[in-house]
């Protein structure tokens, strides 16, 4: 029986979903925030048995946002619906929490071979998080690409961001409440033949999330 809300913020992921969604362990509901796909998401999203959503704002953070006001359980974790993670890795994440030793847990990207994550994706993230724990001390080496926490919890935060710089805002704003976060390593796997990332995909679209990012940091 699920005990947490898996929030998947998705966008011609169809592909990707097909074999994803299978593999979710029975603990997580899942909920597939459709972010304007032009493919055939949604209807495999529902046949696959999750909860669909429609987000037409475009933007992870509006997709994350949708995802979170739709779920019901105490617990939500977030994850990206494109292939690249296992979904089994979350519940070591989910343990953390609903434990109540912390109050969010983060994975750590490991690539699991050459190429995964592309050098400007790679470099972009390392400088936006040496500067997050200069800032403000916060002791994490990735910007929360899945993560687990309680939602009322989350809600309270007032994560505002409703683009790329989304967990960037989140990170700031866990770290000046106050949280205690854990941090695992998780696999980063070749995203589902078929997708294409928004962000590392291309160095454009890595150079328009750090953008997102920046804009967060100078606020």
């Amino acid at each position: 029986m699920p005990v947490c809300d898996l929030v998947l913020p998705c966008r011609d992921e169809a592909p990707a979903l097909a074999a994803l969604l299978p593999l979710v362990p029975e603990e997580f509901a899942v909920i597939v925030v459709d972010n304007g796909s032009s493919d055939d998401t949604a209807e495999v999203a529902r046949r696959l048995g999750a909860r669909v959503l429609r987000e037409p704002v475009p933007g992870y953070g509006a997709a994350v946002h949708a995802g979170l006001l739709a779920a019901t359980h105490d617990h939500v974790a977030f994850m990206d619906g494109d292939g690249s993670f296992d979904p089994a890795e979350l519940l070591p994440l989910l343990e953390d929490v609903r434990s109540g030793r912390f109050d969010m847990a983060v994975g750590r990207r490991r690539p699991v071979e050459r190429g995964v994550w592309p050098w400007h994706a790679r470099a972009g993230n390392a400088v936006i998080l040496a500067w997050l724990r200069r800032r403000i001390g916060i002791e994490v080496h990735d910007i929360a690409p899945i993560r687990v926490s309680g939602r009322a919890e989350l809600l309270s935060l007032g994560v505002e961001d409703r683009r790329f710089g989304y967990p960037v805002e989140l990170l700031q704003k866990v770290a000046l409440a106050g949280w205690r976060v854990s941090e695992r390593d998780v696999t980063y796997h070749p995203r589902a033949e078929g997708t294409r990332s928004k962000v590392s995909g291309s160095v454009r679209g890595t150079v328009r999330a750090a953008r997102d990012f920046w804009k967060v940091l100078e606020r």
